[in-house]
């Protein structure tokens, strides 16, 4: 099996792990708050890093006693990331958050163009204009789906923006961090220390009453970090950072496929989203946007950065 075709795989199976992250989410807000479901999956995701490394490489975990300032802060954005993506989910749905959420991709290109002085395409810019103008269009219909709930969708939509803005600041200083740390020993402090800044936040009491079902789904939610990152890493040892950006943003349409056919099907545990024909053109053209912005010329340095929901 040629390199392409196994980077092809290793992005597709991310990119299925994050279009299906939306909807687990959702439904695990029927029983648990959103804190403590952000919580829990920091804390299965860091604990089985830290048995991996203490097995593995256990010096990899000094990390954890000096991490540098700038580790400290991006750890802190995404933490806000995850929670402000959590709680899109929670009051908008999965389809709509995760439209909002390309915001995240979108301003890490900028942020490379201001700050790190890459250059700018004409590709570039029709895709930024191309994301704006379908952000509005999406915004503005979905708004006018909502029925007396506009503020809920309002709340919903700032505060996932936020959390893709977040996300592109994490990803900026990570471009940085990993040029002086491996990835596994920054990914085990990006994990650990939300355990703790959400921990005063948390409810443990829900737990102690779900059904083996419910566990399974909790644990399966913290396991989606692992497997994306795990398979993430590997697509891009394989293939091009740009195309593999490309493969991952598409996740939003596994969620939409996801969510019509579970509506389809009439399903109790999760509510249908509304979406107008309007509100389905301005997330394509979003997604076509986020596509052009990331998409790099093949004499340009890639970068190789990670999408952390």
């Amino acid at each position: 099996m040629g390199n392409l075709r196994k980077g092809i795989i290793f992005a597709s199976i991310t990119a299925l792990c994050w279009g299906f992250l939306a909807i687990g989410l959702k439904v695990a807000t029927n029983r648990i708050d959103p804190a403590t479901i952000v919580w829990f999956r920091f804390s299965v995701a860091f604990l089985s890093m830290l048995v991996f490394h203490l097995w593995k490489s256990p010096s990899e975990i000094k990390i954890l006693a000096r991490p540098p300032w700038t580790l400290v802060v991006a750890t802190v954005c995404l933490a806000w990331n995850y929670m402000g993506f959590m709680l899109g989910v929670h009051y908008m749905g999965p389809g709509n958050t995760q439209v909002v959420i390309q915001s995240g991709a979108i301003t890490l290109a900028l942020i490379g163009i201001v700050f790190f002085n890459e250059r700018v395409t004409v590709r570039q810019i029709v895709g930024f204009s191309l994301a704006i103008i379908g952000m509005f269009v999406f915004y503005h219909n979905q708004l006018g789906q909502t029925h007396g709930d506009e503020d809920q969708y309002n709340l919903g939509f700032f505060l996932t923006l936020s959390g893709g803005l977040t996300w592109a600041l994490y990803a900026a200083m990570q471009k940085k961090l990993v040029t002086r740390y491996s990835t596994a020993s920054l990914n085990l402090f990006l994990f650990g220390l939300p355990v703790l800044l959400y921990l005063p936040f948390i409810n443990l009491s829900p737990l102690l009453e779900l059904s083996w079902g419910w566990w399974i789904l909790l644990i399966s939610l913290g396991l989606n970090t692992l497997i994306s990152y795990g398979t993430l890493s590997l697509a891009l040892k394989f293939m091009e950072a740009s195309k593999v950006s490309i493969i991952i943003i598409l996740n939003p349409i596994i969620t939409f496929l996801s969510m019509a056919i579970l509506a389809y099907i009439e399903v109790s545990w999760i509510a249908a989203e509304k979406f107008s024909v309007l509100s389905i053109a301005g997330a394509i053209i979003v997604l076509v946007g986020a596509i052009l912005v990331v998409k790099k010329r093949k004499q340009q340095t890639e970068i190789q950065q990670e999408n952390p929901v």
